[in-house]
């Protein structure tokens, strides 16, 4: 099945499946710690946290009998019964967040004008003026909206001007009562459940400051190649934003091309819901790649690592050549032939105990294999259920290897379906005509998903149904 490796100089066996391959690899990674973190936080830091634990609400909510309507505040015994309008003096003003039980006595009325919540022995037979959200009295039993009453409107802002009201009796009583939403002990999450907006506003009114989250995976990305260096615009180089060619600038003579692939692992990571440690590239030579992967695991809390490039069985393929060297750090090595395309080489260690996973160098290929092998694993760590395929419709037919599950990044149309999405060398009629090949990146520009085409398959038709990752990215024109 497998291409496991624990001793120097080991050789790949048989071609292990995509699902081996992905069992593998979260067979080495388990949920983070649950962390207690502010609810202040997590409004904004909460998108990609989970809950460690079930939560349950501490208080009521609504703590008090409110209003939820502007209106007058009544007893219902003082209405007739028969829906006829009544006449009733206007005794107080009560509105959202009034200090309870202080009151103070109305020029010329017989009655205690109150502020906050009545006392429930206030005098029968009366109106209070009240506000959406304000404590409804004790001794009130209903709201009639302002609409359905002589006052017609309140001003906003405005005092208290009217000393009586005429009102009936309505269908409804426009009053939300005390803890009908929410009570103490109701489950308001579980463990596993993603941290959202809904969830950290109701756990404040719950009467929570804090939620039980899994620590955010912290992931260290690295890509390898001598060849690679930072991306950045030479100072001889006029920086150009309208896609015109630039006759004036000569082709680079040095082989040297922009690290583009430690960039997308950092992208990609952070879009997978982890902290991100991004180290960029590092020279085809064991031991500046050994000192480089001493730096990560030496610091703080990294709970994955992830390379790019030089895995396969090449002569700089210097990822390949620490795995199979005799090494105190090492531990736990596997490569491994995946029947995948692209993204067939594969490996998988463990360097001072931080879990590793090595993935091929072709951008395309380290795309793929990311979504593949390493977002499920930020999932688990992060306590979540790794993204599932669905099943969809294809618009158009292509060609498609067997022996291996092709993957194609698509985009879905308006109707559902998917197409190919390709890159604008294709359009041109130039290269590859989709994203399949490795080093066709500009592909992914349109994909919003990649379709998981079964080995059995030599040829998919327009109409047919094909497994569909969702990427679920906020970068790219399709996400």
């Amino acid at each position: 099945m497998s291409a496991e490796s624990t001793t120097p100089g080991s050789t790949p066996g048989s071609t292990r499946s995509l699902t081996e391959h992905v069992a593998a690899v979260l067979a080495r990674v388990a949920a983070l710690p649950a962390e207690d973190v502010g609810l202040d936080e997590l409004a904004v830091e909460g998108p990609g946290r989970v809950l460690g634990a079930d939560v349950r609400a501490v208080a009521l909510v609504p703590p008090f009998d409110a209003a939820a309507m502007d209106g007058y505040a009544v007893r219902l015994a003082d209405l007739p019964a028969d829906g006829s309008p009544a006449t009733l003096p206007v005794v107080g003003d009560l509105r959202p967040g009034s200090p309870p039980d202080r009151r103070r006595r109305a020029a010329g009325a017989g009655h205690a004008v109150v502020e906050g919540r009545p006392p429930a022995h206030h005098a029968t037979g009366a109106a209070v003026r009240i506000m959406t959200g304000a404590p409804v009295p004790g001794w009130a039993d209903a709201v009639v909206p302002v609409e359905r009453t002589s006052t017609g409107r309140f001003v906003a802002g405005g005092p208290t001007t009217e000393r009586e009201v005429t009102l009936a009796r309505q269908p409804r009583g426009h009053v939300r009562h005390r803890g009908e939403d929410v009570r103490p002990g109701d489950l308001l999450g579980r463990a596993g459940d993603a941290v959202t907006p809904a969830l950290v506003a109701v756990a404040a009114s719950a009467g929570l400051t804090a939620l039980p989250v899994r620590r955010r995976p912290r992931v260290a990305v690295l890509s390898t190649g001598s060849e690679l260096v930072p991306a950045r615009v030479g100072s001889s180089s006029p920086v150009r934003h309208d896609g015109l060619p630039d006759e004036g600038r000569a082709a680079d003579p040095t082989g040297l091309i922009p690290d583009s692939n430690s960039l997308l692992l950092a992208a990609l990571a952070r879009a997978a819901g982890a902290d991100v440690v991004r180290v960029g590239a590092v020279p085809d030579d064991a031991d500046a790649l050994r000192a480089a992967l001493d730096r990560v695991a030496a610091g703080p809390g990294v709970d994955l690592l992830v390379t790019t490039g030089g895995v396969s069985a090449g002569a700089s393929d210097v990822v390949r050549a620490v795995l199979d060297g005799d090494d105190v750090r090492l531990a736990d090595v596997e490569v491994a032939a995946v029947a995948l395309r692209p993204g067939r080489p594969q490996a998988l260690a463990r360097w001072r105990g931080v879990p590793w996973v090595a993935l091929p160098g072709n951008p395309v290929s380290a795309f793929v294999s990311f979504a593949l092998f390493v977002r499920p694993a930020v999932a688990v760590l992060a306590g979540r259920e790794p993204v599932r395929p669905v099943r969809r419709t294809v618009a158009e037919a292509w060609p498609s290897p067997p022996g291996r599950t092709h993957v194609v990044p698509v985009r879905s149309l308006p109707s559902g379906v998917v197409e190919r999405a390709v890159s604008p060398g294709a359009v041109r009629g130039e290269g590859p005509g989709s994203g399949a090949a490795g080093h066709a990146t500009s592909a992914l520009l349109g994909a919003d998903a990649l379709a998981l085409v079964h080995p059995d398959v030599d040829k998919v038709e327009a109409g047919d149904e094909v497994d569909v990752l969702p990427l679920d990215l906020p970068f790219g024109a399709g996400a």
